[in-house]
């Protein structure tokens, strides 16, 4: 206890036990993909080269050249070793700022097993990252089959942690453009799907867009906020596509949840904003993200309870930490309703709690939000109004 020597007022800071619920990251990226062992390293200033990043170990990169001494340069084409080059470069020319990078050597499985299965493995231990891509320009011997196999680890990898989201390639060719022709996955709301492939040199050398799309994302939740569909954005560094869709076939594509990439006044735009599973509650990917967002921010910022005396002063306090978080939430324009009251509810009392829960040693809270959804089809309703004779 502090000796207090003379009369006066003395102040004094106090563990509080609790604290305020901060918002995680929404736009760290996690990129898999292939970099051969021979990569070709650029030079120090003494003219010896940069050491190549191990296979299957996640490194920080926060700009393209940082990732260039990592894994080596990138070639003016796009092929299969240069693939993952192009979509960082894209990444960051769209607004990322912070990127994990995986590189396997091979994407065929060998005596130690799948290179994917151990690159995610790694990749599970960043608690960071919220978006994953796997731009990925298949070499040969590596078939459509094995690419969706790919793909759905990816999906397997974001449902299994519940806090990132995959953001998946189309196949770069497609025999008709169709739904059925591009979508090959099975329906999950942690993920979206992106057709077609751009062009990233001007000459007809076609990237996979999920490099790009991510970048994209992260500047949209930096300018408006992960409730904003990442739609309707310019996707820089695009310069041709491979495909031209248009309304008609848009139309057949948008219902069954492949997103399209679209040419308007001469700027390529993300002209979709839907997961990979249409029709459900997570139908738009702003909301998914969302959720994840509210549900790893309200995980991180509630460990403090752990261990905590199980009592109403403990209720309130979560109740409390858990509805100032959501109240700034709410005014950032995420949440429906004209008041908090009518965005969102936080319940942790008895009835939440009883004893038999309490003995078990269990804390339930109840939270409602009232999500915003996007405006995709916007509609005016015109008609001719006849002047009446006076």
């Amino acid at each position: 206890m502090p000796q207090y020597m003379s009369p006066g007022v003395y102040v004094e800071e106090v563990p509080s036990g609790s604290a305020p619920i901060a918002g995680v990251s929404t736009s760290t990226g996690g990129f898999l993909g292939l970099v051969p062992d021979g990569a070709t390293m650029p030079k120090l200033p003494d003219g010896t080269a940069y050491t190549l990043a191990p296979a299957g170990e996640p490194v920080l990169v926060t700009n393209f050249t940082e990732f260039t001494t990592r894994f080596g340069e990138v070639a003016a084409r796009v092929d299969a070793n240069s693939a993952l080059g192009h979509a960082v470069r894209g990444y960051f020319l769209n607004g990322g700022t912070r990127l994990w990078v995986t590189r396997v050597a091979s994407l065929a499985p060998g005596d130690k097993g799948d290179p994917i299965d151990a690159a995610l493995e790694a990749m599970e231990s960043v608690d960071e990252i919220a978006l994953v891509c796997a731009p990925i320009k298949p070499p040969d011997g590596v078939d459509g089959a094995r690419m969706k196999a790919i793909q759905e680890k990816l999906l397997d990898h974001c449902e299994r942690l519940g806090d990132r989201f995959a953001i998946i390639d189309s196949p770069e060719e497609v025999p008709t453009l169709t739904a059925d022709a591009i979508l090959k996955l099975r329906e999950s709301s942690y993920g979206a799907i992106y057709f077609p492939w751009i062009d990233v040199t001007g000459k007809g050398d076609y990237a996979p867009p999920s490099g790009h799309i991510a970048g994209m994302y992260g500047r949209v939740d930096a300018t408006r906020g992960v409730h904003k569909a990442p739609a309707n954005e310019v996707l820089r560094g695009a310069l041709g596509l491979k495909y031209r869709v248009g309304k008609p076939i848009q139309d057949e594509l948008n219902p069954r949840g492949v997103n399209a990439l679209r040419l308007f006044n001469n700027s390529i735009k993300v002209w979709g904003a839907r997961t990979l599973k249409p029709g459900d509650d997570f139908t738009y990917i702003n909301i998914r993200r969302l959720f994840n967002y509210l549900r790893e921010s309200i995980d991180e910022g509630l460990q403090w309870a752990v261990f905590e005396p199980n009592t109403s002063d403990l209720w309130a306090k979560v109740v409390r930490n858990v509805g100032a978080f959501l109240t700034n939430v709410w005014t950032s324009g995420a949440l429906f309703g004209n008041t908090a009251d009518q965005a969102f509810y936080v319940k942790c009392d008895e009835e939440t709690n009883p004893s038999i829960s309490r003995d078990l040693g269990i804390v339930v809270t109840e939270i409602g939000v009232s999500v915003v959804k996007p405006a995709e089809f916007v509609i005016f309703r015109l008609s001719q109004r006849t002047q009446a004779g006076k």
